[in-house]
């Protein structure tokens, strides 16, 4: 089974693994690693849900996102993606940005160094309220209660999360970007961050505009499904069941595109706080993506989507965490080792505390049961 489903996933490792080596050695080989490790831990919450929807969708549908839906994300997220983010805060053309990666990696570095408080800001912005709208949400689950219940208390104000990000964005532009690190030494790049970190609050905003228009969508088209069930009973009359599960399942494809274009951009964003390389990037990033895809068939195939319940919550802590290291890196400079180390720890120790909740709630029924069939045998 695990095989079966993760099969493209390891033959994709392998092949990109051993392009890392030929490209850049043992440390890039080291770089991708990290790339694809930290990939997984953001994303396996965007595969549980993805996994919670796919699982409505027929066979037919199902390979759709997995065939299409893998060349928009790997492809498309995570391999266009970054081109434009530094064809744009270059102000290069994408062939061009393209080019000078694979030729003049020096210059290009340059380039990236420069473009690089625009690049931390926009993606701080965006990973900071993903962070922060989940962290506000009331969930019936908590990982870290004694944070997370005055969190949810808190999360009720409108905009909260808005706002701090608002507040983080001009305490960041009035510190770190005062003293910037480009090539040629420290530089004033307030106005920069404080631009690019409103654009990367405006683009996370879009997204979750569409996400939730295309939730929306699904959700009228399953009603007037129903609906015309419905009156095709009362009314004693076939109905058109495979026109009708079409519009549905074209709306659920729709919206998972867009939800899975948002989970993915916070990866996308996340790879600049460890490497620059637009190649390293696309090759941890594209086996990542694979996994991510994989883990979204094996758990709709298993049926675990519930099974490690702090998991969700350790990957946002990432994301919050790696937030925070790109707006600093705005000034200073972090270990890569760092950077990809804080994101595995966490993911880690909410794995951790998964299994043993479920070691815990497995003894309990077990001593309960146990009780039971002594008090019956009295």
């Amino acid at each position: 089974m695990v095989l079966k489903t993760f099969g493209w996933s390891f033959a994709v490792t392998a092949l990109g693994l051993v392009a890392a080596v030929f490209y850049g050695g043992w440390t890039a080989f080291g770089v991708v690693a990290i790339l694809s490790v930290l990939e997984i831990s953001l994303s396996f919450d965007n595969a549980v849900v993805n996994a919670g929807i796919l699982k409505k969708m027929s066979p037919f549908w199902q390979k759709i996102f997995l065939t299409v839906g893998i060349l928009i994300a790997v492809f498309g997220m995570r391999l266009v993606f970054p081109v434009v983010i530094v064809s744009i805060s270059a102000q290069l053309g994408p062939i061009e940005a393209v080019d000078l990666a694979l030729t003049d990696q020096n210059r290009y570095e340059e380039l990236v160094t420069d473009a690089h408080p625009a690049i931390a800001a926009f993606g701080g912005m965006f990973l900071l309220m993903i962070f922060l709208d989940f962290i506000f949400e009331d969930r019936d689950i908590k990982w870290l209660g004694w944070l997370e219940r005055p969190l949810a208390k808190l999360g009720k104000v409108d905009m909260l999360s808005v706002c701090i990000a608002l507040i983080v964005l001009l305490i960041t532009s009035m510190t770190f970007a005062t003293h910037a690190h480009l090539h040629a030494g420290p530089a004033d790049k307030a106005e920069t961050v404080l631009l690019s970190g409103v654009a990367g609050l405006i683009t996370y905003l879009v997204v979750g505009g569409l996400s939730g228009y295309f939730e929306d969508k699904l959700e009228e088209e399953e009603e007037r499904e129903h609906e015309a069930e419905e009156e095709a009973v009362r009314a004693g009359k076939p109905r058109s069941a495979v026109v009708l599960a079409g519009k549905a399942a074209f709306f659920m494809f729709l919206y998972l595109e867009v939800l899975d274009a948002s989970f993915s951009f916070d990866g996308v964003i996340g790879a600049f706080a460890i490497t620059n390389d637009i190649v390293l990037m696309a090759l941890g990033l594209g086996i990542g993506a694979m996994y991510v895809r994989s883990l979204t068939v094996y758990l709709v195939r298993q049926g675990t989507l519930d099974e490690y319940v702090y998991l969700e919550h350790g990957a946002h802590y990432a994301i919050g965490a790696l937030a925070v290291i790109l707006l600093v890196t705005i000034q200073y400079e972090i270990s890569e080792l760092i950077t990809g180390s804080i994101g595995v720890l966490l993911i880690a120790a909410s794995f951790w505390s998964s299994v043993r909740r479920n070691k815990a709630l497995a003894a309990a029924e077990s001593g309960s049961s146990g009780k039971t069939e002594v008090s019956s045998g009295v």
